[in-house]
């Protein structure tokens, strides 16, 4: 699993390099000082899965980002989250001549990555409002576990999550400022283990962090 994360962090930091360097080919105007770097800690809740349920703060979110214009931003971003739920212990009919007696302890992971935009409700101020939205792909993969054994089922899906945030920089001559966003998420990925199935994923959350 951290082989995939590093592998797509990595491509969303060459990415970010990419789109640095390109402007300062084409754009006698770029500015390292519009070029920045958000870093949260992350909480989310699904919705409506039934795989998992509960709330968890097992997440981050990492973006780069360059301003466009004084209101509009562009850049990449990579998250990842788990959430966990208990299942008590219970009898599951797998066939009509099958059945398995067992607690659970279910996983959901996320890793959704692709292209983020922002638009700056009052620039240059100390406090600065937005509205934005991520886009790409995401793969997911779901796991339960029960005593020894353990089943998972993964695959890749279409993301899309709308958000709401405030910058805030209240230090005059400091990159430094504090992040904070909620957002909703939706990705059309499609995962099934024993009897549980997850046919798109859905989660409200928030985050927490840092930019410079």
């Amino acid at each position: 699993m951290m082989k995939i994360i590093r592998s797509i962090a990595g491509k969303v930091l060459m990415f970010c390099i990419m789109f640095a360097v390109v402007p300062v080919k084409s754009h006698a105007q770029w500015n390292p000082a519009k070029a920045h770097c958000i870093i949260d800690w992350q909480m989310n809740a699904p919705i409506g899965t039934g795989f998992v349920e509960k709330i968890s703060g097992w997440g981050m979110n990492f973006e780069g980002t360059y301003d466009i214009t004084p209101h509009w931003a562009l850049g990449a971003f990579v998250n990842f989250h788990t959430n966990r739920k208990y299942i008590d212990r219970q009898t599951i009919a797998l066939s009509p001549t099958e059945a398995l007696t067992t607690d659970q302890q279910r996983s959901a992971f996320q890793l959704p990555f692709g292209l983020t935009t922002s638009y700056n409700l009052r620039p240059g101020r100390v406090f600065r409002p937005y509205v934005g939205a991520k886009m790409g792909a995401m793969f997911a993969r779901n796991t339960t576990y029960f005593g020894i054994n353990g089943r998972y089922d993964e695959g890749w899906g279409f993301y899309v999550s709308p958000e709401i945030g405030l910058k805030i920089h209240p230090f005059r001559h400091c990159r430094l400022g504090f992040h904070i966003a909620g957002f909703y998420n939706y990705a059309t990925n499609h995962t099934r283990i024993l009897l549980g199935e997850v046919d798109g994923q859905s989660d409200l959350g928030f985050r927490l962090g840092v930019i410079f």
